[in-house]
């Protein structure tokens, strides 16, 4: 039976809530596009990897109306919009507001809970606000999100606003509510009740607080029963959302598999201080390093370069920048897909079987290059950023170890670690 669904915003964010359902115990399998029910035979929980992140509102509707609609005939109980644990979105780039008012038309109006609160990535909702700790996956400080060092700078959607209502608010006319802190307390149904006195009160979108992976389970349980028998209930939220349902549908957790051996190839195209240290740390320990060119990423001079290192059998890192200042603004979907292709050119010429991609917006695209099918949970790296397996039937990628890594994940040794 399949009990969820979820759209991802972008293909780290995808990664993320496949690697929370899967450890759950959940038969969970990721796609680049929305599965038949043939595809689903088995399963109890699917992903589709979007990129609408990076897109406009009106392109991101001519993806998410038809995706919806896909996932609706699948007759999941629950189908939820996965987005970033730091909410990034603005009324001109991938805007949460449009999501949910396509969402709303396609699976029904109602009340729409978001969970934005992932305790498990260091991201924390209280009175609305959300907090983040800086490097996920680390012991770095925890900022109120318009002051935070990165997620407040980002060079495309810079998060200015704490106040999830007051950031949503910009990006659609729905009416907004909140379950605070007080009411995530006690059990399932008081939170269901908060939900519904909200929704009783004219709010369509609710916002739910939550600290800890406690306040997650109460809020699972109050969804699980919020879910109208006749059709899925739509919601929207980060991996915590995931964490929660899951949660709701316990079962015995998964078994990590073993990750192929061999040289790691780490591509990277974010622009993010916290992988720029990371980059610094590997290239100090034992990687072979290839600056890229973001402009034009995959000369035949680079494809040629990166395989001969690999060929040395030492761990080989390919990146467009070592941090945000020096690197001038350039195309997600074009510096992506270029990594994709120079990930696949790699794999085919060396059989490479481990290949690390850094950067949230970037990744979206490289996997499309790259030539996915599906993805599947193989085992952990970092919390947020899974190594998972491809399945490409008939191409040199298929079986390989594959890990996404958004900007703001992971300790400063990432990449070295991605070696054990």
């Amino acid at each position: 039976m399949l009990h969820l669904a979820y759209f991802a915003d972008d293909f780290t964010g995808a990664t993320d809530a496949l690697e929370t359902l899967a450890q759950s115990g959940r038969r969970t399998r990721l796609f680049l596009y929305p599965p038949t029910p043939a595809q689903c035979a088995g399963l109890e929980a699917v992903g589709v990897a979007g990129l609408t992140r990076s897109l406009a509102p009106d392109a991101m509707e001519a993806v998410l109306r038809p995706a919806f609609a896909a996932l609706r005939t699948l007759n999941p109980r629950h189908v939820y919009y996965k987005v970033c644990s730091t909410f990034d979105s603005s009324p001109t780039v991938g805007s949460i507001g449009r999501a949910i008012e396509v969402g709303r038309a396609v699976f029904g109006g109602g009340v729409t809970p978001v969970v934005v609160a992932a305790p498990a990535l260091g991201r924390y909702c209280a009175f609305g606000n959300l907090f983040a700790r800086y490097g996920i996956g680390s012991d770095g400080p925890i900022y109120r999100l318009d002051r935070h060092p990165a997620t407040s700078k980002h060079v495309v959607t810079p998060m200015t606003e704490a106040d999830l209502r007051l950031h949503l608010a910009a990006q659609t006319t729905l009416r907004i509510g909140l379950v605070s802190l007080p009411s995530i307390e006690g059990d399932p149904e008081r939170v269901h009740q908060a939900v519904l006195a909200q929704a009783g009160g004219g709010a369509e979108i609710v916002f739910i607080d939550a600290l800890t992976n406690t306040h997650l389970d109460l809020i699972g349980g109050a969804l699980g029963s919020l879910a109208p028998a006749d059709r899925p209930l739509f919601s929207v939220g980060s991996s915590g959302l995931g964490t929660a349902l899951a949660a709701y549908f316990a079962t015995i957790p998964a078994k990590p598999a073993a990750v192929p051996p061999g040289p790691v190839l780490v591509l990277s195209g974010s622009c993010s201080p916290v992988t720029g240290g990371q980059v610094d740390h590997a290239l100090a320990h034992g990687f072979t390093g290839v600056a890229l060119d973001p402009a034009t990423p995959d000369t035949p001079a680079i494809r040629e370069q990166i395989v001969a290192a690999l060929r040395t059998g030492r761990p080989v890192i390919a990146y467009t920048a070592r941090g945000s200042s020096d690197r001038p603004p350039v195309g997600a979907a074009e510096l992506g897909a270029a990594l994709g292709r120079l990930a696949r050119e790699a794999v085919a010429a060396t059989g490479l079987r481990r290949v690390v991609f850094a950067g949230g917006d970037t990744s979206s695209y490289a996997a499309r290059a790259l030539g996915l099918q599906s993805i599947e949970w193989l085992a952990p790296l970092a919390p947020g950023a899974p190594w998972c397996r491809a399945h490409a039937p008939g191409s040199p990628i298929d079986g390989l170890a594959l890990n996404f890594k958004g900007g703001q994940v992971g300790a400063p040794d990432y990449f070295t670690a991605a070696l054990g």
